[in-house]
């Protein structure tokens, strides 16, 4: 599914097309999303100007308010999670666009004949009205730092972990401790920061959290640096597929050497989930 690095891939390359332009209608083919997307989305979008695109973890915040400038009433925000399988495609002018295909499930078109599809083959996505302001949303309200924030530091963190004996990986991919760090990425960060998966999360000492800090930040940037992961169907805005992949460390080569000391890697399951270490570089 999208993770941090896709999703903010996807923000950075619709923001420079979007934003400034207003909706001028809104299409909605399926609204059976996660959520059914609301009766009155076509209604609420239609005439509001895309000001702002936001990233809040695995959600893209479009904020929008009414082409005056009004702040009251008319101002809020289309909150976006492309679920397991959804993506959002950018085409400069509709009429140049490809017919629309099966789980191509909402078209929004601008005021300059641009389009913004919106694809997921599960459903599992959602797209819904909020009134501002958005931080307060129940999916919002719970959230940890940003990965990239100054908030998330190995004192925080070490703070979160105090009372919890669960797995660090399993800690790491806790919205309420830091959000964003999805199963690829947790994989690929203890790695880099030499941390074994199963070690007890309040078992980690303040050093090692700092280097783990790092190391989620430095994974997740180089993911984006390459547009982000695409192991099955998941493209950019533009339809272009991510190539973090090639990078990858550890996650998915369970059972073959590990690159950096050729010991062969090992895969556990860890809350429903796939996770490969290298025992050795890993403690």
């Amino acid at each position: 599914m999208p993770e941090l690095p896709e999703v903010e891939t996807t923000r950075r390359g619709i923001a420079p097309h979007a934003i400034g332009r207003t909706v001028a209608a809104v299409e909605v083919h399926d609204a059976r999303l996660r959520w059914p997307i609301p009766a009155n989305l076509p209604a609420l979008l239609a005439g509001r100007t895309l000001v702002r695109l936001d990233r809040r973890s695995k959600y893209l915040l479009f904020r929008l308010e009414d082409h005056a400038g009004d702040q009251s009433d008319r101002a809020g925000t289309l909150l976006v999670h492309l679920g397991m399988t959804g993506s959002l495609r950018w085409y400069s002018d509709v009429g140049a666009a490809p017919p629309r295909r099966l789980h191509d499930h909402v078209d929004i078109r601008f005021d300059n004949g641009s389009l913004l599809r919106y694809h997921d083959p599960r459903r599992f996505g959602a797209m819904l009205w909020v009134d501002d302001p958005v931080s307060r949303h129940r999916l919002l309200v719970g959230l940890g730092p940003e990965p990239f924030e100054n908030g998330f530091t190995a004192a925080a963190l070490q703070a979160k972990l105090r009372s919890r004996s669960a797995a660090i990986k399993l800690a790491l991919m806790d919205n309420h401790v830091v959000v964003g760090v999805g199963n690829i990425y947790a994989n690929e960060a203890l790695f880099h920061a030499g941390i074994h998966p199963a070690r007890a999360a309040n078992r980690i000492s303040l050093r090692r959290l700092g280097v783990l800090v790092d190391a989620v930040r430095s994974t997740l940037s180089a993911a984006i640096a390459k547009g982000g992961s695409t192991l099955r169907d998941y493209v950019d805005s533009e339809g272009v597929p991510g190539y973090f992949q090639l990078n990858y460390q550890v996650y998915g080569r369970s059972g073959l050497p590990c690159r950096r000391c050729a010991t062969t890697l090992k895969a556990i399951r860890q809350g429903g989930r796939a996770t490969t270490y290298c025992p050795k570089c890993q403690k």
